[in-house]
């Protein structure tokens, strides 16, 4: 197992987290529903928004685990920091980055990742994902584009939401 380096902007993408609370445990029914047609729509079993803190990674959204964070050294999401398009392992157990990965060796088991990054102010945070307890044979472009288009959405969620935040008083009246 390659546990994924630090990016360069580490300091700064933990300070967005932070400032934005996206760490917080509120649920975004969005974001939930969003995973759920995610999942059906690659025909997987497993789809979430993760957001990657300094120790751990955290789920603000997951539809098919009951879990809410994993620790940042298994996290497959981690390595999506370093991509600028979406990161696909059709085998895990056939990379050498996940091969030894508890999450491949014991449940959940997973054999399929795609991972799309999820950005808010120019700062990578994350990721859209799918995942899939069976390997598969190939993904296309077309599915890349949905991918995107399914991060992308997240995205614009993400700044309604931080937009609601820190919004001036005045104006939440």
């Amino acid at each position: 197992m390659i546990c994924a380096p630090y990016p360069e902007d580490e300091a700064w993408r933990l300070a967005t987290l932070a400032r934005y609370d996206l760490l917080s445990e509120a649920h975004d029914p969005f974001l939930d529903a969003l995973t759920v047609t995610v999942a059906r729509s690659f025909r997987a079993p497993i789809s979430a928004v993760s957001f990657i803190d300094r120790e751990r990674q955290f789920f603000k959204a997951i539809t098919g685990l009951d879990v809410r964070e994993t620790a940042r050294s298994c996290s497959f999401c981690a390595h999506v920091l370093w991509w600028p398009e979406p990161m696909v392992v059709l085998d895990a157990r056939e990379d050498e980055r996940f091969a030894g990965n508890p999450l491949v060796l014991d449940a959940p088991h997973i054999r399929f990742y795609a991972g799309a990054p999820v950005h808010l102010r120019g700062v990578c945070l994350g990721s859209l994902c799918v995942i899939d307890h069976r390997p598969r044979t190939g993904f296309d472009d077309n599915q890349v584009r949905m991918l995107k288009g399914a991060a992308s959405a997240v995205e614009e969620r993400l700044i309604q939401m931080t937009a609601a935040a820190h919004a001036p008083e005045s104006r939440r009246h």
